[in-house]
């Protein structure tokens, strides 16, 4: 049976307390929050619930790491192998070593439970800040823990950055960077219906996404615009992967809907969705025009390189960093909004056009070209 400390004041816990109630030894917290040695999983769950309920700080370990080494920051991502979010973590990781701060990747596949560990370790260990990256589902509960979370980390002198996540509720001590998700998907989808196409299939992501459902109202709202009302049958939802766009194309052929164009909801979704039209023996563009998202650097490599969306991914992970370190107590919560741009290539053409022959000494379709 453990015992649970009667200490009130959650700064005057000791390791001794967290064992107790965790019912370990004071030397396996030790292992746990240090992190330098093996320890099961049961009794780091076991361990790190103990510290919550507690609201324990580590004083001891966080004094000795800000005086013997170098102050850190935390980025916190579902997948680190996406290339949107690795482009993110190499902004976040340059600006926190100009800055002269150590920079800590966390990758959680989606679990809650991992991800909330991990910011207690980094609210242990004083770290300036803790960087949350992606979309969530948002919900009045996602909202309430990610309040607890921002109020626990500001009370231990760090703060709470949500990139591409909901804002929370005014004076909440923490800074939301967006980019314009719904307004590059409005161009994105506008540049395509004025080239002539009215049935274009969206291959978007989960259904509960922010970004998914970002992306998928700047579709809607483009038609709705031009006085459509797009086929509820051309929507289909996956994920952010390529194999979702390969699968959706597939149904969609299968399926036998109507399409003369395609918009995915990422670039990698677009790539899985160029092979599956390819394996299907239509051609992009001359048969169906192709659209992406993200614009990540293969994007441009693609045959035919692929029209899409331009998100500052690198910068956003930049400022995350500066407005981290540079906030003030007059700015408990700040909102900032980073704007996108659609960027043309060969990828998209009128409905039934065929590609130009190529010039000597160049490709076809390769222009590109940048617009707001």
């Amino acid at each position: 049976m453990t015992r649970k400390s009667t200490t009130d004041a959650g700064s005057r816990r000791t390791i001794r307390d967290v064992a107790a109630h965790a019912g370990v030894s004071a030397s396996t917290v030790s292992r746990v929050l240090g992190g330098e040695y093996p320890v099961s999983t049961a009794t780091r769950t076991r361990v790190m619930r103990a510290v919550r309920e507690l609201d324990y700080v580590a004083d001891a370990r966080a004094k000795a790491i800000a005086g013997a080494g170098t102050p850190t920051l935390a980025f916190v991502l579902d997948d680190i192998t996406g290339p949107s979010f690795a482009h993110m973590a190499h902004g976040v990781e340059r600006e926190a070593s100009r800055l002269g701060h150590l920079c800590l990747v966390c990758s959680t596949d989606g679990d809650a439970e991992h991800e909330l560990e991990f910011i207690e370790m980094m609210r242990a260990q004083r770290a300036a800040a803790v960087i949350l990256v992606g979309g969530a589902t948002d919900t009045a509960e996602y909202r309430a823990r990610m309040a607890r979370i921002a109020d626990s980390l500001a009370s231990a002198g760090s703060r709470l950055v949500l990139c591409g996540r909901p804002p929370l509720d005014a004076g909440t001590p923490v800074t939301v960077i967006e980019y314009d998700n719904e307004g590059g998907a409005y161009a994105l989808c506008s540049h395509v219906l004025a080239q002539g196409h009215q049935r274009i299939l969206f291959l978007g992501g989960k259904p509960d996404s922010t970004t998914a459902l970002g992306r998928e109202r700047g579709y809607l709202a483009a038609h709705r615009a031009r006085g459509l009302e797009p086929d509820p049958a051309l929507r289909l939802a996956g994920d952010f992967t390529r194999d979702s766009g390969h699968r959706l194309i597939r149904r969609a052929l299968e399926l036998g809907l109507d399409f003369t164009a395609v918009m995915a909801s990422t670039d990698m979704v677009a790539s899985g969705a160029l092979t599956a039209l390819h394996e299907a023996g239509l051609r992009v563009p001359a048969d169906v025009s192709l659209v992406g998202y993200d614009d990540i650097p293969f994007a441009r490599d693609l045959h035919p390189p692929l029209t899409t969306v331009h998100v500052p991914y690198e910068e956003l992970g930049r400022l995350a960093v500066r407005t981290a370190l540079g906030r003030t107590p007059e700015t408990p919560d700040e909102h900032l909004l980073l704007g996108t741009h659609v960027v043309v290539r060969g990828s998209v053409a009128g409905p039934g056009s065929r590609i130009r022959p190529s010039r000597p000494g160049g490709s076809a379709g390769a222009t590109e070209t940048a617009y707001g």
